[in-house]
């Protein structure tokens, strides 16, 4: 019987390993063209003959990108934006779901259902637009950070991984006479600390793919985005071949490359906090 079983769990394990391999493979397949459009000539990239490996090898959609005047600058910038912007959102998440997370706090409740509501009900463009103008943020880099400094989502997670540390621990930091800043840094943060690392991911990633707050409420070029100058650098090529002037790269070129350039840092980042996302997630989805 423990043979049947062992052959039956082998059997179990191969079916899984197979599948979950050819869905990677198929995962990779666009990122793998992506590269090579971006690694690939005018000519074969127009003639369909690229795929999943470069045509007619160049690095001129690279060249061009990294020449442009603004983009070093601006990439270097939007590394800082994402850092700062993900410490603050990670500091308002923290100081919401610990309080939240409290059974004793009073209207704690209503507070919860007013965050959730936020979730559903999405005022628009236009008064987040005329709420940013009368905080004067218009032309400011807070109007890249402020906006979007908390998510409920993420806060309910970190909420919910703040519930589910047992009580008793923070009688003993009571008894030992802690505080409730104390207790947190002390006991509730080192706790949760896959939660936190994973939702400094969610915050990070959101941050640097983010362009629509960049075109709403920026006007100086000195806080364009790396997404921003790219996409100019993009609209560029695009405007160039339409007036025919010649160029030896096309518009696939340059957006290839530009997603390539703007992974990049995410995919540097990922292998160094991925051993924490799925304790992380689970950790603030075990209880309510």
């Amino acid at each position: 019987m423990a043979e049947l079983k062992s052959k039956s769990d082998r059997r179990f394990q191969l079916f899984w390993n197979t599948a979950f391999i050819i869905i990677s493979i198929v995962a990779l397949i666009p990122i793998f063209r992506v590269v090579s459009m971006s690694l690939s000539s005018k000519d074969a990239i127009l003639g369909g003959k690229v795929f999943l490996y470069p045509i007619e090898f160049t690095t001129e959609a690279y060249v061009r990108a990294f020449r442009s005047g603004s983009f070093l600058s601006s990439f270097i910038y939007s590394v800082f934006l994402m850092l700062g912007s993900t410490a603050v959102c990670i500091v308002m998440t923290i100081a919401a779901a610990y309080p939240l997370s409290k059974k004793n706090l009073k209207g704690g409740t209503i507070i919860m259902t007013m965050f959730v509501l936020t979730m559903y009900l999405d005022p628009g463009i236009i008064p987040k637009y005329l709420n940013v103008k009368d905080f004067r943020m218009i032309d400011t880099v807070w109007a890249l950070i402020i906006p979007e400094a908390l998510s409920a989502y993420n806060m309910i997670i970190m909420c919910t991984a703040f519930k589910g540390l047992d009580s008793s621990l923070y009688e003993a930091a009571k008894i030992d006479g802690c505080n409730e800043i104390q207790t947190l840094f002390k006991v509730a943060l080192p706790l949760v600390y896959p939660t936190l690392a994973t939702l400094a991911l969610f915050y990070a990633v959101g941050r640097w793919n983010r362009l629509s707050d960049v075109l709403y409420y920026v006007n100086s070029s000195r806080l364009y985005t790396v997404q921003m100058i790219l996409k100019q650098l993009i609209e560029s090529v695009a405007i160039s071949q339409q007036e025919g002037v010649a160029s030896q790269l096309v518009a696939d070129n340059i957006k290839s490359a530009s997603i390539v350039i703007s992974m990049t840092p995410m995919l540097i980042a990922y292998p160094f906090i991925q051993k924490y996302f799925t304790k992380g997630i689970m950790l603030g989805a075990v209880k309510g």
